[in-house]
């Protein structure tokens, strides 16, 4: 299993755009076989996206989905940093 963790900071004026778009953004992921789970959190102006996936054979198919790159180009003007991804290992 693959987990990664998505922070995004909101523009303050783009809080309600960016979380239209991130709801999409998890209804599409969720439809996919290789997701066994892809949350949404979120404090004040940031959002967090907790994902785990089957295999990296399914995390590279879901990073080629056209609704991903669709928020990626829709979210770059509307967040205050560039997006970080971390992919982790549990140690607990």
């Amino acid at each position: 299993m693959i987990s990664i963790t998505a922070i995004l900071k909101s523009k303050p004026e783009h809080l309600l755009e960016i979380q239209n778009l991130l709801t999409h953004l998890v209804t599409e992921t969720r439809k996919e076989a290789a997701c066994i789970r892809y949350d949404l959190h979120t404090s004040e102006n940031v959002f967090i996206l907790w994902e785990e996936w089957k295999d990296q054979i399914g995390l590279d198919l879901h990073n080629n989905q056209s609704y991903l790159k669709d928020f990626i180009q829709k979210t770059e003007n509307l967040v205050s940093s560039p997006i970080q991804v971390y992919k982790t290992a549990q140690i607990l």
